[in-house]
């Protein structure tokens, strides 16, 4: 299994979902995947925000790999590239079957405690209260008081 892991020891991973944390990068990749090919200004114009912050996210997207551009004359064209998408599938689909067999174990074992026979419960002991050392009621000790006069509170 540690072998798996040593593949995603590259920036890959992190650049991946780096890139995938952001909800406009992530609505770019949505436009670019209903379509073959879109121009900048295309994929940019449902966006309220300047052309410039628009370029600035495909920067992510494309050093992530997850966009690709090619220009043709005043024209930039942007493609998704999934393969890093696949491989950040591959590395969270390994825990999902960890805790897919974890909570699957998990209520088995909820499921086989729950078909065992209830025992009914030992009564609970009397409680013993103990007398005092002297064998006798105890009084509370007289209150103290304070001279009349003039309170603090005036």
């Amino acid at each position: 299994m540690l072998n798996r892991m040593v593949k995603y020891e590259d920036d890959t991973l992190d650049r991946t979902f780096a890139a995938l944390a952001d909800p406009t990068r992530r609505a770019l990749l949505a436009r670019l995947a209903q379509h073959d090919e879109l121009s900048v200004s295309a994929l940019a114009q449902p966006f309220a925000m300047s052309l410039p912050a628009v370029m600035k996210h495909l920067d992510v997207l494309a050093q992530a790999g997850l966009v690709t551009r090619a220009k043709t004359g005043r024209t930039v064209a942007c493609r998704l590239a999934a393969g890093p998408m696949e491989d950040a599938m591959q590395w969270l689909a390994h825990y999902q079957r960890f805790w897919s067999e974890t909570l699957d174990r998990l209520a088995a074992f909820v499921e086989e405690d729950a078909c065992l026979p209830n025992p009914q419960p030992d009564p609970a002991p009397p409680i013993k209260l103990r007398a005092s050392p002297s064998g006798g009621d105890s009084t509370p000790p007289p209150r103290r008081s304070t001279p009349r006069g003039r309170s603090r509170r005036n």
